[in-house]
């Protein structure tokens, strides 16, 4: 395994981040998510691959994912061995100051811990001042409750101007960006990846596999998650077209390095300066898969190539306004 540092902290991670989306009661949140006995097997193996990295949020079926979680590491390894983040934001309250207070209360319950390594906001709130949000996660930190803080896909100028925000006020900045990025979906490149590379701000992308669609060369599978997952197919269906010759060049990319096509998939993000890609697994091969994708090395013309097919998408991430109270799923495929 190979490990970095998240920004300017001391925080030490593997360069594949384990996705909890995957663990938690099922039905909750989504059909396709692991329970208990099943998650537990899949963070044990994922600690054994040398994977120290976990990311989760409060949100994650009804807490489940945070709870299964909390449970697991306690049993395997010491509390100061594994880097645990969650997120705030798909709550009552969003990131108001009394909202993030209570939010990071229940998130250190669930997880049975006293501190969290990583505390990130899940979306931009446009209802609470930016100065207030700062401040209470800058309030965290001081008390020691939290030892870093990141923020989640946003447009580029709200992020930038959190962490002018903070910057003049002296509080603590943001140290990790967790944005939708992979061969699919590049609209980040634009503004806000430029801005994170400025401010040292590490890379940890959420849907790096583009959720399953770099995985395999066709665009469906018979898998549960294909066919109940209504999130992914609101983020990825609308631009099969273009994408499908996308997937054709992974594969073959794949198939000149004997390697998987998830594997190459995983090795472009490194190749973009990306941290630790946050990768979501059901079964114990999904993180064997991702490990090894660490030897795969592309060439700059291998890079150019993957990437020449791509058109500009529609934003999916990032989103114009606060979503309705209760709102745990975005992107829905109606």
């Amino acid at each position: 395994m190979e490990y970095t540092t998240l920004g300017h902290t001391d925080i030490r991670v593997s360069r594949i981040c384990a996705g909890c989306m995957s663990f938690g009661q099922p039905g909750t949140m989504h059909q396709w998510t692991l329970d208990e006995e099943q998650s537990t097997q899949m963070i044990h193996h994922a600690l054994e691959l040398g994977i120290n990295f976990f990311d989760t949020a409060n949100g994650y079926s009804k807490g489940t994912s945070e709870e299964y979680l909390g449970r697991a590491l306690k049993k395997f390894v010491p509390r100061d061995q594994v880097v645990i983040a969650s997120k705030v934001y798909f709550n009552p309250g969003r990131l108001s100051r009394e909202a993030i207070q209570r939010e990071i209360d229940g998130t250190l319950k669930r997880l049975g811990t006293d501190y969290l390594d990583l505390y990130i906001i899940h979306r931009f709130d446009y209802e609470t001042p930016i100065e207030e949000t700062m401040e209470a996660l800058d309030g965290l930190v001081r008390t020691g409750k939290v030892r870093a803080i990141g923020a989640s896909a946003m447009y580029g100028y709200q992020f930038y101007n959190m962490q002018l925000a903070a910057r003049d006020h002296g509080w603590a900045q943001f140290q990790t960006m967790e944005n939708h990025y992979n061969l699919l979906y590049r609209e980040d490149e634009r503004e806000l990846l430029p801005i994170c590379r400025q401010m040292g701000v590490s890379l940890m992308p959420y849907s790096p596999l583009a959720a399953g669609h770099l995985t395999r060369p066709t665009w469906k599978s018979d898998s549960l998650r294909c066919r109940t997952d209504l999130a992914a197919k609101g983020k990825y269906d609308d631009a099969e077209a273009n994408d499908m010759e996308i997937v054709k060049r992974v594969q073959k990319v794949a198939d000149n390095h004997h390697a998987s096509m998830a594997q190459v998939a995983l090795a472009w993000l490194w190749s973009k300066e990306v941290a630790s890609p946050i990768v979501g697994g059901t079964k114990k091969k999904n993180y064997d898969d991702a490990v090894g994708a660490l030897d795969i090395r592309l060439e700059q013309e291998e890079v150019e190539y993957l990437e020449e097919p791509y058109l500009p998408h529609k934003i999916i991430g990032a989103i114009g306004v606060n979503p309705p109270e209760g709102t745990v799923l975005l992107d829905v495929k109606k």
